[in-house]
């Protein structure tokens, strides 16, 4: 089994390598110039600002400057945000999830998403927003937060723009919506074949130990007003996030969603081991009818996923709009015409796959890339995840029963190494905003796809640790899978005494 997990992880780093070696043959890099911070925001989440705490007496007579105050539209845009990345993990990813499992296993795939998003909605207020969004150092928060502690409706937390806040509240919930539907995304990865009662308990330790840490680290900053000048902006920097400090980009969760969540299933599908019959039973979908309202679902809740991250409701999120619909369109329109080709057939499945994997490709990217560049990821993310799911599993013998990995995991990887090149102003991107000199900085290929490398492989080797370490643990506590018998019969009844459907 580990020489298996080997065998794939060295495969996508050749993979990777290749990709960033054939970038930098292309073109060679101007000379690196200093920038006074480092790069803009390396990601869509940021510090939260207290306005409850005391403010310090000045040492003059100076008038007070009043706290910058909420705009009630980019209020307004962000309650439908989190509204709307609630829906896709209830009810878009477990329609979705199962539409593509049998008939006797749908209510338990329901069931999964339903609880994971209820349970680790709770932890997310207890003590999982502190962790990942307060002050502690370079890989975890504190727990200044815990319990939401001090948080009021007059609590502000920061924008990407300087003197632009929005409510606490509000930025809370919408990082919990993100902190429930990534470890629901593994589900589909053993789907089939594990207990509900340790999925529970893998789910509440890979929240704790993998999503809370690498969330932490990548989105975590100290937000846009910290940088004025050098001096300051360095300090500033010091605070942030470990894989921030590296300058890595991902504007909406290439890294801390799709690539977290990816590894974790492909671990989880080589420790638990196939399911009883794979390559000798038929194992086909039981809806794609519900397999593709769900990904219509999880498409259109992608734009709060996506056009949320922005925190504003601006000209620039208008952008990260056009980019999420252009590059799902390009995707989707790739997968069926790949298909076709190598299939002879074009299929619903396919189709919604490649729709998927444009998704996942375009978010980590979305507020740095520019239209023709998101189209550029649609049109070239789903050949690739075509490659794993139809080739690479059946050569290496896994059973990633709905292919998280071969689809979130490898499209992960894909959208934040080519995030790193698309940015490039020349290229149609945004570039990296320097804070303290408030313009675009000069961009640099080979600094940046080393950023991004360093986002992508910091987050593979974390979660996969603490995934098969999580694995074990409730293996040897409670076991993992149900027996023969069970599976055979399904999980509806047998984990839940109900079933999906009565005729």
């Amino acid at each position: 089994m580990m020489k298996k997990i080997i065998s794939i992880l060295a495969l996508v780093t050749s993979l990777g390598l290749g990709f960033i070696g054939n970038t930098f043959a292309d073109e060679t890099p101007a000379a690196a110039t200093p920038v006074a911070t480092t790069a803009a925001p390396a990601a869509e989440k940021t510090v939260v600002a207290d306005t409850t705490a005391p403010v310090a007496a000045a040492p003059t007579a100076a008038p007070a400057v009043a706290p910058p105050v909420p705009n009630k539209g980019d209020t307004a845009w962000m309650i439908v945000a989190t509204v709307l990345v609630l829906m896709m993990c209830v009810p878009g990813l477990g329609l979705f999830y199962g539409g593509m499992v049998r008939q006797k296993n749908m209510l338990s795939v329901l069931m999964q998403t339903f609880m994971i998003t209820s349970v680790l909605g709770v932890l997310w207020a207890i003590y999982g927003y502190s962790v990942a969004f307060t002050e502690g150092n370079a890989f975890f928060g504190g727990l200044s937060r815990a319990f939401l502690h001090g948080m009021t409706p007059d609590s502000t937390a920061a924008t990407f723009s300087k003197g632009v806040v929005i409510p606490e509240y509000i930025y809370m919930c919408f990082q919990l919506t993100f902190a429930v539907i990534t470890p629901a995304l593994i589900v589909g990865a053993f789907a089939e074949r594990m207990k509900f009662s340790a999925i529970l308990f893998f789910m509440v330790l890979w929240f704790t130990f993998s999503y809370l840490p690498i969330a932490h680290m990548v989105w975590y900053w100290a937000g846009p007003d910290a940088y004025t000048t050098k001096e300051a902006g360095d300090a500033a920097t010091a605070t942030a996030g470990f894989v921030f400090q590296k300058g890595a980009l991902d504007f909406a969760g290439g890294t801390v969603v799709h690539i977290n969540a990816g590894i974790a299933g492909l671990v989880g599908a080589l420790v638990l081991g196939k399911r009883v019959g794979f390559g000798k039973e038929a194992m086909a979908p039981h809806s794609v009818t519900l397999t593709m309202v769900g990904a219509a679902l999880l498409w259109v809740g992608w734009f709060g996923f996506n056009v949320g991250s922005n925190l504003e409701a601006s000209g620039f999120a208008t952008l990260v709009f056009a980019n999420t619909l252009l590059a799902t369109c390009a995707a989707a329109s790739s997968w069926m015409f790949v298909e076709w080709f190598f299939k002879g057939k074009p299929s619903m499945l396919g189709a919604a796959s490649g729709a998927i994997a444009g998704l996942v490709a375009i978010t980590p990217a979305c507020g740095f890339v520019g239209p023709m560049g998101a189209i550029v990821q649609g049109l070239i993310v789903s050949p690739l995840c075509f490659f794993f799911v139809t080739k690479v599993k059946s050569m290496m013998g896994y059973d990633d029963s709905l292919d998280v990995f071969g689809v979130h995991c490898i499209g992960g990887i894909f959208g934040a190494l080519s995030t790193g090149i698309l940015v490039n102003p020349a290229l149609g991107g945004t570039g990296v905003y320097d804070y303290v000199a408030n313009a675009v900085a000069p961009y640099d290929m080979v600094a940046q796809m080393t950023s991004q490398a360093w986002g992508v492989g910091t987050t593979i080797v974390w979660s996969g640790v603490v995934a098969f370490l999580a694995y074990k643990v409730v293996d040897i506590l409670i076991g993992l899978r149900v027996t023969e018998e069970v599976e055979r019969e399904g999980l509806d009844t047998t984990e839940h005494g109900e079933r999906a459907y009565h005729s």
